[in-house]
């Protein structure tokens, strides 16, 4: 054992009280983190999940001047050679108002295919009520969110009026109820694309395509391709940009928070270190007496401060993946935020990362007390009393 890593030893146990609260200190620290960038990925995949894997991917609009997009069933087949494009689906979407007894409401009537909305969309999963593919074969149907549901007080195999403007007013039978936990569920309804057809009273035409990707963070590739063919087309981060900045908002404010904790965690490494060069300067002479050199000394020190935010990043991440875990694994009371329990993500990298920064942090903040000791004159630093 080279002797800078044993007299760094003989330090850290000579003061276990002060190792102890230093260690503890970055430890509680580094949990925090640990912590909260499980909570930061938990929410974002939550996120993710919740809107960015429950919305098109990529959606194609009419081009510039026109209402509808014609002859959309050969621009479907050209779309769905793109690489990297799994699934589409063609609609045809508008307002529309809505009757039933003495409730009215007005919100968007989306005509459909429903296996391949369904595929692009994953529609099917938030049915809570009633059955999703009679929409397939049953004429003159609809399927509505349930707030809508509950304010029109509306419920399966009841009959709805539908009308609007320069539309035929139709009557259709709710075959479905679905629940995504989001504002759709008051504003968007399904029914069949031939009957938003036959509503609108146009024929075979639609006014949009969406699009699912195998990698949703192609979408704005996929969207130039599709316009470079003659097509308008806009990406989930260009139709939905408010996803982005609620990520970015929250990382950013996370991370600069987090940030200041572990420089207030590193000074107690420092003000450790320097405790310890205060009280062994009649040391650290002898030692430069008996002809160590000045990086000797510096050496030892930072072998200290290494050690200290090793043991307090391994003791912290430690504790905070078990406390994360633990949280996550608590439910929620029914219905809070519709979660059943608070979203947690413990990756390996994180793990990594926040052992390896604050290992690095703590070296760093070693480096003052260090060159302090190394800095000494071994005269004077042995005749002090």
């Amino acid at each position: 054992m080279r002797y800078e890593l044993f007299i760094a030893l003989r330090h850290i146990r000579a003061r276990k009280r002060q190792t102890i609260l230093s260690v503890a200190a970055i430890g509680i620290a580094v949990m925090i983190l640990m912590v909260s960038q499980s909570f930061m990925a938990g929410f974002t995949q939550e996120l993710y999940s919740k809107t960015v894997n429950n919305l098109p991917h990529v959606v194609v609009s009419p081009q510039d001047g026109e209402d509808y997009i014609y002859l959309y069933k050969n621009i479907v087949e050209k779309i769905n050679g793109i690489d990297g494009v799994v699934a589409s689906s063609p609609y045809l979407i508008g307002e529309a108002s809505f009757k039933f007894k003495d409730n009215t409401k007005n919100a968007a009537l989306k005509g459909i295919i429903p296996s391949q909305e369904d595929a692009v969309a994953h529609t099917r999963k938030d049915i809570v009520k009633g059955n999703y593919d009679e929409l397939t074969y049953s004429d003159r149907s609809i399927i509505i969110g349930d707030t809508f549901a509950e304010d029109m007080e509306l419920d399966i195999g009841d009959s709805v009026e539908v009308s609007f403007p320069n539309a035929n007013p139709v009557s259709l039978r709710v075959i479905a109820i679905y629940d995504t936990g989001t504002s759709l569920d008051e504003s968007l309804t399904y029914t069949s694309l031939e009957t938003a057809q036959d509503f609108y009273d146009i024929e075979d035409v639609i006014n949009g395509i969406s699009l699912r990707l195998a990698d949703f963070n192609r979408d704005r590739e996929i969207a130039q391709i599709i316009e470079d063919n003659g097509y308008n087309a806009d990406g989930w981060t260009v139709n939905n940009p408010e996803i982005l900045r609620t990520i970015a908002i929250e990382t950013v404010s996370n991370n600069v928070t987090l940030g200041f904790i572990l420089l207030i965690a590193s000074f107690g490494v420092v003000s450790t270190l320097n405790m310890v060069v205060m009280g062994k300067v009649k040391e650290i002479g002898i030692l430069l007496a008996m002809g160590a050199t000045k990086s000797n000394i510096r050496l030892i020190f930072l072998i200290e401060s290494a050690m200290l935010g090793l043991a307090g990043a391994v003791f912290g991440t430690a504790a905070g993946v078990a406390l994360a875990l633990s949280i996550g694994s608590y439910p929620l009371p029914e219905g809070v935020y519709g979660l059943d329990s608070i979203p947690v993500v413990v990756r390996i990298k994180d793990v990594v990362t926040i052992i390896t920064i604050v290992f690095l942090l703590n070296l760093i903040a070693g480096i003052y007390p260090a060159q302090r000791a190394a800095s000494l004159d071994p005269v004077e630093a042995i005749s002090t009393r």
